[in-house]
């Protein structure tokens, strides 16, 4: 009898397991271009690697994301090694997005990103993808 109810006890789990797996997949939802569509505000640190030494870095940035690929930035400020600066406005770039929610994202004469999106946030995060480089970070959307 102690047999039996073990194993009752375990087909139990295992369907209860097995529900719960089909409900997250069921509730699943993929990635698009589209996803990340909004006004968001991006800030990161992390290091440039020059001559074997890591200096410092901090960006704060705008990005528009159009939800087709392309992006700007209306304003950015930085910190190099200690030295800051503002970017000119309006710079451009691309990003792509898939359905697993990883993709890229390359801003126009400057650095490369790798992103990785939540479909039910309003935040994905990026890696900076070049060489020499330590840095991460999180972009928030403001609006869309």
């Amino acid at each position: 009898m102690r047999k039996f109810r073990k194993y009752v006890l375990a087909a139990a789990a295992m369907a209860l397991v097995a529900s719960g797996a089909a409900l997250a997949h069921d509730g699943a939802k993929e990635c698009s271009l589209e996803t990340l569509r909004g006004h968001y505000v991006f800030s990161v640190t992390g290091f440039n690697i020059v001559a074997g030494i890591a200096q410092p870095k901090a960006i704060l940035e705008f990005i528009d994301l159009n939800g087709d690929g392309s992006l700007t930035v209306p304003a950015a400020t930085h910190s190099v090694n200690g030295v800051f600066g503002v970017s000119p406005p309006d710079g451009t770039g691309l990003y792509t997005l898939d359905a697993t929610c990883t993709g890229t994202l390359a801003f126009d004469g400057g650095p490369s990103f790798y992103i990785f999106a939540d479909p039910h946030s309003d935040d994905y995060y990026m890696i900076q993808s070049n060489p020499n480089t330590v840095m991460q970070g999180t972009v928030v959307r403001l609006s869309r």
